[in-house]
């Protein structure tokens, strides 16, 4: 499986603290990952790096097939090459419906002349009746986005990125402040849209990483510490001491 987006030996330091240190990371093309650490561990900066937002001190970021540079790209060139990160606080419009949401969403020319002249195709509202199926919406289309209760927002959210048609999807904390029955959802989405793209679920909660049921890497002062599945990065006597032992 060729990798789409590659990491190698990244360190990034704040104020002479090393938040990423010589971090080497890579996931292939449609592949589901989870990343534990505990505070502090570097998880965000990681996604910062990834998305733009921070750069490196050094070390390289690799993306797609044709091995592009992330680093020589700004953060609305990566947003389009395929990158889509979902935050841990929902931001929908929630004065639109559901349905407006996700036509905002769709990934189309987004020059102002063409949004002033957009008028939705039926391909369009095609799409969005798929992407509401998938999140599971398809009865919310017509209610406003912010009578959601706080788990359908952030499938909302996650519609909207899909909607985008990103090829490597960040997510960050799907599962807090979600009920039993909502997680649930949130992992049958994440599995089936790691089926056609990369995603990356940045998560605390070990009990959903284990719902995941896919191959974990531990962050640890800004380094991989372990890579493998749930089961065996548990039993890593590192890991239990960093992060299972407190």
């Amino acid at each position: 499986m060729s990798q789409l987006l590659e990491v190698s030996g990244v360190s990034v330091s704040f104020d002479g603290f090393k938040a990423i240190n010589n971090l080497s990371f890579s996931i292939g093309e449609a592949e589901l990952r989870a990343i534990i650490g505990p505070n502090g561990a570097g998880k965000t900066t990681f996604m910062d790096i990834v998305t733009g937002k921070t750069r490196p001190d050094e070390g390289r970021v690799v993306w797609g097939a044709l091995s592009q540079s992330l680093l020589r790209m700004s953060e609305s060139q990566i947003a389009q090459a395929g990158i889509g990160r979902k935050f841990q606080r929902p931001t929908v419009f929630e004065d639109q419906s559901v349905y407006d949401n996700l036509m905002m969403a769709l990934k189309k020319d987004r020059s102002p002349w063409r949004v002033l002249s957009f008028r939705p195709q039926a391909e369009d509202r095609g799409r969005i009746e798929e992407l509401a199926a998938e999140i599971g919406l398809s009865d919310a289309l017509d209610r406003k986005s912010g009578e959601l209760s706080h788990g359908q927002k952030q499938w909302l959210e996650i519609g909207m990125l899909l909607a985008q048609e990103p090829k490597l999807l960040l997510v960050d904390e799907p599962a807090a402040g979600m009920t039993l029955a909502e997680r649930e959802h949130t992992t049958d989405l994440l599995k089936q849209a790691a089926k056609t793209r990369a995603v990356v679920v940045v998560e605390h909660d070990m009990e959903f990483v284990r719902r995941l049921d896919c191959k974990v890497t531990v962050l640890h002062e800004g380094s991989v510490l372990a890579e493998g599945s749930l089961d065996h990065v548990t039993k890593n006597q590192d890991v239990i001491d960093v992060y299972l032992g407190r």
